[in-house]
């Protein structure tokens, strides 16, 4: 019975969320295909607002169990609705085993575990895409789960901070790519597999966000900016 509450409490939370951004995005998709892995897979993607996992999740067909972060669970209203979809919550200032042994739980029950490996919402130079460092937990989980990591880039989503791009039917452009799986390694010693699936990582999200500022011509107002200053517009 918990099982289908959980269920249906996402796929309902997911309706809500391709209706109401319906209405006030333009979602453009590429390599949606890549989505389409059966079995379990984490998928990374960089952080530049608050709207980027239920955005993506509309995207995704399969149920994603997104890893959260801890502050936000003890919000009363907040904190329900993230577990009753089966968030998970992290602590982002140090290891927590409860949280690597739920994720490698879900993953062990072929499902997709979604993670920010930038450890919050980045834009400019703190953002990978320009070359920021990852944090370590992504491709330490994928070793030890023995999953791919499918890399997602979202650009675009930043702008919902102005109030004004919330006018019915202003419909503003969001793009989203996913990139190629990039698989485990399991052919080298640990620390040297982690240290290349995070270098294949990092070249990945670079990689994807290349291909989309050239295929939809981005204009410097369309790439990720802070909160606060688009808050500010």
């Amino acid at each position: 019975m918990r099982s289908l509450f959980h269920f249906v409490a996402y796929h309902a939370t997911r309706l809500a969320a391709q209706c109401l951004f319906a209405c006030v995005t333009r979602v453009h998709v590429v390599g949606w295909a890549n989505t389409q892995n059966t079995g379990a897979f984490i998928l990374a993607a960089n952080h530049i607002s608050h709207f980027d996992p239920p955005i993506i999740a509309t995207l995704v067909r399969r149920k994603v169990d997104w890893m959260a972060m801890a502050e936000l669970f003890p919000h009363p209203v907040l904190g329900h609705v993230l577990r009753a979809i089966e968030c998970f919550p992290a602590d982002r200032n140090r290891a927590d085993r409860a949280t690597i042994r739920s994720a490698l739980d879900r993953l062990k029950r072929e499902r997709i575990v979604g993670m920010f490996p930038e450890g919050g919402i980045r834009d400019g130079l703190q953002s990978v895409l320009q070359g920021a460092p990852l944090r370590p937990g992504v491709s330490t989980l994928a070793h030890m789960a023995k999953v791919p990591i499918l890399p997602c880039v979202i650009l675009g989503s930043d702008r919902l901070y102005s109030k004004g791009h919330w006018l019915p039917f202003r419909r503003t452009p969001i793009w989203v790519g996913f990139g190629e799986p990039i698989p485990h390694s399991s052919d080298m010693e640990k620390s040297s597999a982690r240290a290349r699936t995070e270098q294949a990582l990092a070249a990945a999200f670079q990689k994807l966000y290349a291909e989309m500022r050239e295929k939809f011509s981005l204009q410097a107002d369309d790439l990720p900016r802070s909160p606060q200053e688009r808050m500010s517009q």
